[in-house]
């Protein structure tokens, strides 16, 4: 009996221990949560360490009122217009004083509290038709389409920001904003054969327009087009309105002129009216967004079209006024701009070697009003 107990004590203590290591497998290894999976944290306990004091800001409220401290907002409503004087060969006339400017919102005239001019480089988007409708590959048209973009591109300075467009049936972004020319020329290379006949020119326009209206400084699209859209989502009167509100000024360069004057006679009454629409299209949205339209028969006449929207942008007249009509209501205001003679408020005379000359002044056509935001 002596033996038997002795031998049942150590079975005994064997099969203890082997049913706590089968526990120990039932339960598994202990799993910790992968590093990318946020854990909750305590919220009772924290390991962080106490947040030291605060880099200080010039932008921190330092003087908080009190509660029922009356608050005051600013209503008044700043208009910027840009303003360029060039004469009869297209060259920015300078040094014109400041009263020799009046500015008219709804024919009302303003008063002009900031007054400043100078030279600034450009932020441009060049928006090119290429489709085939008007680009096929090796045709005139599409050699002028070439000729015109390679030749602005290389005009721009290299301060100057520049991204290229190209549309068909959709606007392509080839190149975004850069001051790198072999970047642009990189994506310039990259028109060769169009693939669509479609030219939707009214949604890339619009398209380009809003994502430039936040950028600051002196910008400007310029497109390169016949002016004939398709059939873009957009119709011409939202259009307008679009290109209006975005603020960005439009210079456009007309091409396949030379071949519509080759087949005056030739054509269909329908094609002529669809040329006649895109010439006046293309003066419509140039004019009201303070560009210019340029519409050249030969390709000779490129170098000075780059001259003169270079003139046109890079010297300005800046103005600002708040405006008399403060209702904050959405309403279209026409602008204009005028060059009088302070003493007797007659059209102002600008002389060259004691010769009058004539002279254009190109600002755009109005703004909307803000809307009153509850």
């Amino acid at each position: 009996m002596r033996i038997s107990r002795i031998i049942v004590i150590p079975l005994a203590v064997c099969l203890t221990a082997g049913l706590a290591t089968l526990a120990g497998q039932d339960q598994g290894p202990a799993k910790e949560g992968s590093e990318t999976v946020a854990r909750p944290r305590n919220s009772t306990t924290s390991t962080e360490p106490a947040e030291g004091p605060k880099i200080p800001s010039k932008f921190e409220k330092k003087d908080i009122p009190a509660a029922g401290t009356p608050s005051f907002k600013s209503n008044v409503t700043a208009v910027t217009v840009d303003v360029a004087v060039l004469d009869n060969k297209g060259r920015f006339i300078p040094n014109i004083p400041r009263g020799n400017f009046r500015v008219l919102e709804d024919g009302v005239p303003q008063q002009v509290t900031n007054f400043s001019m100078g030279e600034a480089p450009m932020t441009v988007a060049m928006v090119i038709e290429f489709s085939n409708r008007w680009q096929s590959y090796w045709t005139r048209t599409w050699y002028q389409t070439l000729q015109a973009s390679w030749g602005f591109l290389e005009s721009l300075k290299q301060e100057d920001y520049v991204a290229i467009i190209a549309y068909d049936m959709h606007p392509e972004i080839l190149c975004d904003f850069t001051q790198d020319r072999r970047e642009a020329m990189e994506a310039m290379r990259r028109l060769q054969i169009p693939a669509f006949s479609e030219a939707n020119f009214y949604d890339a326009l619009t398209d380009t327009a809003q994502r430039m209206s936040s950028i600051e400084g002196r910008k400007a699209i310029v497109t390169i087009t016949s002016g004939i859209d398709t059939f873009s989502k957009l119709t011409l009167d939202k259009t307008r309105k679009i290109l209006q509100n975005a603020g960005v000024p439009i210079y456009a360069i007309g091409i396949g002129q030379a071949v519509r004057i080759m087949m005056e006679g030739q054509v269909s009454g329908p094609t002529e009216m669809d040329w006649l629409q895109a010439d006046n299209t293309l003066n419509t949205f140039t004019r009201e967004t303070g560009g210019q339209v340029f519409l050249p028969r030969f390709e000779g006449e490129f170098p000075g079209i780059f001259r003169a929207i270079a003139q046109a942008l890079r010297n300005q007249y800046s103005l600002a006024y708040n405006p008399s009509n403060q209702a904050r209501d959405g309403s279209f205001r026409k602008l204009k701009v005028e060059l009088v003679n302070p003493a007797t408020g007659e059209p102002l005379k600008i002389t060259e070697n004691n010769k009058p000359i004539k002279y254009t002044i190109i600002a755009k056509g109005g703004y909307t009003a803000p809307r009153e935001v509850e």
